[in-house]
C-alpha cells in the first residue's frame, strides 16, 4: 500500500485474558498527540473473544474508533491467526501508521504483519514525531545504544513501529468519552501446528521494577557481589526495589528481570538512585523519565550526573552504610 491510499493512526490494543496491557493506553495518549499534526483518526485495534467491554476503556483513554475482530480462535494469542486477521484488517481499512507495544507479543506479531503487508517496521522506538517536512519519524537507539537513530518510511504504508513500554504517559481517563465501535466477526482457523495446553502467569518475587515507585540500581562500579546486599537493604528501607545495569547481570550477580535499559526493562519510577552507574545511552533511555534521579559515583564527570536532580561524588561503600544507619535511626 502507498501513502496516497492510506490514512489513520492505529494502535494495537494488546490484551491477555481479557485484560489490556498498559502499553496500549500509553500508545493511545501518544497517538492523540500525533493526531494534532495529521488530523487523522486514532483507531484501537482489538483482537479476541468476549472482550467487548474493553472498547469503553480504549475510548476513555483516547481511541476515536475501536475495531474489534472477534473469533474464538483469537481468544488467546496465537501468532499466525493474529497475523492473518491484522493483515486483513489493514488491507480493508488502510491505516497510514500502525503502532505496537514492544512487548513479547508485539515484538513477535508486528514483524509478521510487516512481512505480510510488504512495508517497513522500526523496532523498540523510544519516541515518535514528525520532522520539518511532515514525515513521520520513529526514534530508536542504535549501535548498542551509542546514538539515537531517526527513521522514516517514505512511501510504503502502513508505517509500522514497536514502542518500548513506559516511555509515554497513560492519558487521564475520560469516562464521558465515546468511540465508534466496529465489530468484525472474522473467520480464522486455529494454528494446527501447535496447541497451548496451559498458560500460568509468573508470580514475581516482590514488585516488578517496571511498576515500582522507588528503585535503587547498581552498576559496573559495584565492587563485589556482597555489596549488592547493601543496595537491597537500602531499597527495602526506603520502600523500593533493587535494580541494575547490564554488567551486574553479565556477572551473574542479578537476574535479567532486574536489568534497566535498552536490552532490559524501561522504568519510570518516582525516584531512582543510581549507584556506580556511569550512564551509557542504552541504560539512560531505560530510566531517564523517572520523576527524580539521584546518582552516587566516584567519577565527577560521569554522564549520569547530567540527567540527575541530585548527585554525590563519593565512594558508595562509605556513603551508603552511613545513609542506611541514619534511616534506621530515624525509624526507631
Amino acid at each position: 500500500m502507498t501513502k496516497n491510499e492510506c490514512s489513520g493512526i492505529w494502535v494495537f490494543a494488546e490484551q491477555r485474558g481479557g485484560r489490556l496491557d498498559r502499553t496500549a493506553l500509553e500508545l493511545l495518549g501518544k497517538a492523540q498527540e500525533l493526531k494534532k499534526n495529521t488530523g487523522e483518526e486514532v483507531t484501537a485495534v482489538l483482537l479476541g473473544s468476549g472482550v467487548e467491554a474493553l472498547a469503553d476503556t480504549l475510548a476513555h483513554h483516547g481511541a476515536d474508533r475501536v475495531i474489534l475482530a472477534r473469533s474464538e480462535n483469537l481468544k488467546a494469542y496465537s501468532a499466525r491467526p493474529y497475523q492473518k486477521v491484522l493483515t486483513a484488517m489493514c488491507e480493508k481499512y488502510k491505516p497510514s501508521i500502525f503502532v505496537f507495544g514492544a512487548t513479547a507479543q508485539g515484538r513477535d506479531l508486528a514483524p509478521r504483519v510487516m512481512c505480510s503487508l510488504g512495508t517497513g517496521l522500526t523496532a523498540d522506538a523510544v519516541d515518535l514525531g514528525f520532522d520539518e517536512e511532515g514525515a513521520f519519524v520513529q526514534t530508536t537507539p542504535a549501535f548498542g545504544g551509542s546514538l539515537l537513530a531517526h527513521i522514516a518510511i517514505p512511501e510504503l504504508r502502513p508505517q509500522m513501529v514497536t514502542v518500548r513500554a513506559h516511555v509515554f504517559d497513560i492519558p487521564p481517563e475520560d469516562p464521558d468519552r465515546r468511540a465508534e465501535v466496529i465489530l468484525e466477526d472474522v473467520s480464522v482457523e486455529a494454528d494446527g501446528d501447535y496447541e497451548v495446553m496451559e498458560a500460568v502467569e509468573k508470580v514475581p518475587g516482590g514488585v516488578s521494577i517496571n511498576s515500582a515507585d522507588v528503585l535503587v540500581a547498581g552498576g559496573r562500579g559495584i565492587k563485589s557481589e556482597a555489596d549488592i546486599a547493601m543496595l537491597r537493604e537500602l531499597a527495602s528501607l526506603i520502600g523500593g526495589e533493587l535494580a541494575c545495569s547490564r554488567p551486574l547481570v553479565d556477572e551473574g550477580w542479578l537476574a535479567h528481570e532486574l536489568q534497566i535499559g535498552q536490552s532490559g526493562t524501561t522504568v519510570k519510577p518516582k525516584f531512582i538512585l543510581n549507584v556506580g552507574i556511569s550512564g551509557s545511552v542504552q541504560y539512560m533511555v531505560g530510566m531517564q523519565k523517572a520523576q527524580t534521579i539521584a546518582t552516587v559515583n566516584t567519577y565527577d564527570r560521569a554522564d549520569m550526573f547530567a540527567i540527575s536532580h541530585y548527585g554525590a561524588v563519593a565512594d558508595y561503600s562509605k556513603l551508603l552504610p552511613a545513609v542506611i544507619a541514619e534511616i534506621k535511626r530515624r525509624k526507631q
